[in-house]
């Protein structure tokens, strides 16, 4: 029992079990509340109430037990030098497909032992020490009561949460309004210590009841409840007429019902890919995918046992009752609430229950995902800490902070990422240029400064096609995070209510975008980012025929005086390939001659205007009128940064004092990021693998196409 529970459950001397009696274990434990990672094998016993376990020949405080009942205590708080003080640095290691469905079940086994107490609370050692000011993530399980339900998330949410696991043993009858109660008290208990900081709650099927209930009986607190296809729609599954079957079968034959409950509650392929490479050649990952499939399949039978007969009745029970309680209280609930819906789940209609919580609870958005099942926590593709950052869900205070709140992309998102727009880098073939103090300009992105803060001012390319290769490259070489300024519509919940499903807007949050603004760009300088700034914004990247590489800055000088507060360094860039890439075709002009699309775009744009960026302002620049230009794709070129010489304003006071003086800096950084653009066009002329075709063939023959040659700068 030892050998798989001591890499798994760990108890913290700050946190609370809630045993309704004297608690002896045979388990081997780790202490998550320190940095100790060494496995600590012991046996309890009780000293007034105190549970203690013997080490070596002393003794150690490992669980504060409170009161003998089920009520929910929180032990002390931890010490100062039990948090994780590092900020999260770009690329970091979430842990994602390191742990999979095989090791739920195998775990599973070892959890579902009866040791004859009531529903408790554990915090998996796999999710570490948290950083500093995390708030705290309580898992509500589904049907199967384990909780552990988060075990592909463990590594990633433990990072930025602390994490605690509800678990209810199999042979537990715990009614349901009760077991809302004892959530409940642990929610308010949080509440009292911290009641400046957010307490999630994600509620996995019929959790997602249980969330929902204990939310609309608090609404004054601070709560944001994520759902993944919450059991509200139980009255309405597709298997209602198979339950009084299930519930009449003979015991011998319950040994079926895993393999039907695996095949109807999630996808065993999307299950069995999580912790495979997708860039591998296709034989061998098949060949891997057959391997782990051969493995888990066998595994399901352990269902069986999660979920035996006398409790897969009561199950049944408890989810009617509890879909019913939530229902009944959707209008109370005043939390923000995020759900998570799969289109091919074979259980719940949970596509159809998405769009109903969307119009029954106030502050509530939705992210769909048509391919994945009922277990979609459990399935490849699904990271659940991608889906709160896209989200701007993530957050320590009462209000989301584009700045404070930000969590950098991890590894596993990065070369996801790279997966996906691996076309695109083959489509667009990007050449990076720098310019190093002494002027020489050289391949790569060693001129331009890794300290920050830094800005980076130039050239909107149309419909932003330079932005995705420009900020993989940063992170790439530098493993810089760009942080870039876009329009205040694209985080309106106009765009966020139109867009369920996971989309490259979601993305761009995922990698540090946000809304343009005097005070994003104060926090950024603030804490010395590199920040990706446009002035001629929505007017450059929607241009008309005719206008590229031209920009349209405003007359006043935005920026500059904010960077010069900061001391930040300013580097200029230009970036071409747009008429080697695609060819506009219908432009705002044309698009406003079409009776029914003008009209739309007037519409549109009208719904936008709260979110107009230069509103009162006269000109070219501040006509940034919002629409989809018609595009055609052409046989592609390439695309060309060059980055210029750093402008450093340290020191530069008189740009502060003297408005004429911060002029003539916007106007230097202008007439630089034009002269790298008319550098770019004339040396592209000398590029032997300008086109997509010698790329190609150059990449076959001799080097991946990171290392394809282009001009001698």
């Amino acid at each position: 029992m030892a050998s798989a529970v001591k890499s798994f459950v760990g108890i913290s001397h700050h946190f609370t079990l809630n045993l309704g009696k004297p608690f002896c274990t045979r388990f081997h434990v780790q202490c998550v509340g320190s940095r100790d990672s060494s496995v600590v094998s012991y046996e309890s016993v009780v000293v007034n109430g105190v549970a203690s376990a013997v080490e070596n020949g002393r003794k150690r405080d490992l669980v504060d037990f409170g009161n003998e009942n089920r009520s929910s205590t929180i032990g002390e708080v931890k010490n100062e030098k039990d948090f994780k003080e590092e900020k999260l640095e770009a690329l970091w290691d979430d842990g994602y497909g390191t742990q999979t469905v095989k090791d739920y079940l195998d775990h599973a086994q070892e959890m579902i032992k009866p040791d004859g107490g009531p529903p408790r609370w554990f915090t998996p050692i796999s999710c570490g020490p948290h950083l500093r000011n995390s708030p705290v993530l309580l898992f509500l399980p589904g049907m199967d009561g384990l909780g552990l339900g988060l075990m592909l998330h463990h590594k990633s949410l433990g990072k930025v949460f602390d994490v605690r696991c509800m678990h209810i043993p199999v042979h537990d009858r715990t009614p349901f309004v009760e077991l809302v109660e004892w959530v409940e008290e642990t929610v308010r208990a949080e509440h009292s210590l911290s009641p400046k900081k957010p307490i999630y709650l994600v509620g996995d099927s019929f959790g997602g009841c249980l969330a929902l209930a204990v939310a609309a009986r608090n609404p004054k607190i601070d709560l944001l409840v994520v759902l993944a296809n919450s059991a509200t729609s139980f009255g309405r599954s597709q298997l209602q007429p198979l339950f009084p079957i299930l519930e009449a079968l003979p015991d011998e034959l319950h040994i079926t019902v895993p393999y039907l409950l695996g095949f109807v509650m999630g996808d065993a392929v999307k299950m069995a890919a999580v912790n495979i490479n997708t860039m591998l050649p296709p034989a061998k990952y098949f060949e891997q995918l057959g391997g782990s499939l051969t493995a888990l399949l066998p595994r399901l039978s352990g269902l069986a046992d999660i979920i035996p007969k006398a409790t897969l009745i009561w199950k049944l029970k408890l989810l009617k009752t509890a879909a019913a309680y939530a229902n009944s209280r959707l209008h109370a609930i005043r939390a923000e609430v995020l759900v998570i819906a799969s289109g091919k789940d074979n259980m719940l209609p949970s596509g159809d229950e998405a769009q109903r919580l969307l119009s029954s609870i106030q502050n509530c958005k939705i992210k769909y995902f048509k391919d994945n099942g009922h277990t979609i926590l459990l399935e490849d593709g699904i990271n659940l800490l991608t889906i709160i950052k896209a989200t701007c869900t993530y957050r320590q205070s009462r209000k989301h902070d584009y700045v404070m709140d930000f969590l950098p992309p991890s590894m596993s998102e990065f070369r996801r990422t790279l997966e996906e727009n691996r076309w695109l880098r083959n489509y667009t073939g990007p050449v990076m240029l720098s310019t190093m103090e002494d002027g020489k300009i050289v391949r790569g992105l060693s001129g331009v400064p890794d300290e920050g803060p830094v800005l980076l001012v130039g050239y909107h390319m149309l419909m932003g096609l330079e932005l995705v290769p420009l900020v993989e490259e940063f992170l790439r070489e530098k493993k810089i995070m760009v942080r870039g300024t876009a329009h205040p519509s694209l985080f309106s919940h106009l765009i966020q209510g139109e867009n369920k499903e996971f989309s490259f807007l979601d993305n761009i949050k995922v990698y540090g975008a946000l809304p343009v603004s005097p005070s994003s760009l104060f926090k950024l300088f603030s804490t010395k980012s590199h920040v990706l700034l446009y002035p001629g914004g929505a007017r450059e990247a929607l241009h008309r025929k005719g206008e590229e590489y031209k920009l349209f800055w405003p007359d006043q000088p935005e920026f500059v005086r904010m960077a010069a507060r900061f001391e930040a360094t300013i580097v200029p860039f230009g970036v071409v390939g747009e008429d080697d890439i695609a060819e506009l075709v219908l432009d705002y002009d044309d698009l406003m001659k079409i009776p029914f699309l003008s009209d739309q775009i007037r519409r549109d744009n009208a719904r936008y205007e709260p979110f107009k960026v230069r509103a009162g302002m006269k000109g070219e620049a501040a006509n940034q009128a919002l629409y989809i230009p018609g595009i055609l794709p052409k046989v592609p070129g390439r695309l060309y940064y060059l980055f210029g010489k750093p402008i450093h304003t340290k020191g530069r006071k008189d740009v502060l004092k003297d408005k004429e003086r911060a002029r003539e800096l916007y106007l230097q950084i202008k007439s630089e990021v034009e002269a790298n653009i008319l550098y770019l066009l004339e040396k592209r002329k000398e590029d032997p693998y300008r086109s997509i075709l010698d790329r190609t063939v150059y990449r076959a023959l001799y080097a991946s196409m990171d290392q394809v040659p282009a001009f001698e700068p």
